[in-house]
């Protein structure tokens, strides 16, 4: 009797800037090490620190634009006038053989993922309030009152599409969520 190979499981984690979610990814990754991670492609500047192919896949806006006229994203987005997008090849590679893929992306390449692999475990960070959330922001200076007052809005609309996740995690105590992340995580890990 053939067995069937089991395909992969696709994590995808989503919450507004300054949530809290690079830091709960870096939690995941280092409790499991075998947990694929996307790494997104983008045509913005690199930011100081950022590394070719640990932060981004950094490529030209025609090379981005190219790859959309001829399928090759499983999501993909304009941000700011930059494009970002997760490469449909990495995802089919990795499901396919057996591996289990953790995104870090917003609502609108969760929305386009689920239309392609519905099966997908979502989950969404929120900030215990959005005051909390204007401090952690402020606290980061990086950027200025005018940009933090866009990221809060931008977060007031991504909030607004929490329901689309199938769990949802309030980032107040990291431990806490981190543990609950965790949790997840392992509960839909397949064998």
């Amino acid at each position: 009797m053939k067995t069937m190979k089991k395909k992969g499981q696709i994590f995808i984690l989503s919450a507004p800037s300054g949530a809290g979610k690079t830091t709960l990814c870096q939690s995941v990754r280092k409790h499991y090490p075998d947990l694929l991670y996307s790494i997104s492609h983008t045509t913005r500047e690199p930011r100081a620190g950022e590394q070719e192919g640990v932060s981004y896949f950094f490529i030209s806006k025609k090379n981005f634009e190219e790859k959309i006229a001829r399928g090759k994203w499983a999501e993909w987005a304009e941000v700011h006038g930059n494009y970002y997008g997760t490469s449909a090849r990495f995802i089919e590679k990795a499901v396919g053989a057996g591996e289990d893929i953790l995104l870090d992306i917003d609502v609108q390449g969760t929305r386009e993922l689920l239309k392609k692999y519905p099966d997908s475990i979502t989950i969404f960070i929120l900030p215990p309030s959005l005051a909390v959330l204007r401090k952690r922001l402020e606290l980061r200076g990086t950027d200025s009152p005018k940009v933090i007052a866009a990221r809060l809005r931008a977060a007031q609309e991504e909030m607004q599409h929490k329901d689309i996740y199938r769990y949802q995690i309030i980032n107040d105590k990291l431990p806490e969520a981190q543990a609950r992340l965790l949790e997840i995580i392992s509960k839909h890990r397949k064998p």
